[in-house]
């Protein structure tokens, strides 16, 4: 039987207008895949990565193909996710990422999890 762990978290989505617009993002963890995570973007896009890309990229830079993710001082992380339509960045919270990353370490029974293949994008 699959465990599946989903947060809705709002998300910044940085353009070249004056102010980040919020858009909502759903991350979602399956124990059927359990090194990776999903990332479902306005539109019905998913993006699926390791979830240790998740984790790194809170404490540095991390890129792993067209994903690259840092921190952004203390309480936000960017995600930019570059595609053949263009990029798209997006400024997150900490706070929701570190507790949707500590439900998948509790609820699996991980400590940390393994490394993860490369990313994927796909349309729902």
């Amino acid at each position: 039987m699959s465990l599946v762990i989903q947060q809705h978290i709002r998300a910044r989505l940085i353009t070249d207008g004056p102010d980040p617009r919020l858009v909502p993002v759903e991350l979602r963890y399956d124990s059927e895949e359990p090194k990776t995570v999903q990332v479902r973007l306005p539109g019905g896009v998913d993006w699926t990565f390791g979830i240790d890309l998740l984790e790194r990229g809170l404490r540095s830079p991390v890129t792993r193909g067209d994903i690259r993710i840092w921190p952004c001082g203390r309480a936000q992380l960017v995600l930019e996710l570059h595609s053949a339509d263009g990029v798209a960045v997006f400024q997150l919270d900490n706070a929701p990422l570190i507790r949707f990353l500590a439900r998948t370490r509790t609820r699996t029974g991980t400590r940390k999890p393994a490394a993860a293949p490369s990313a994927t994008r796909a349309r729902a």
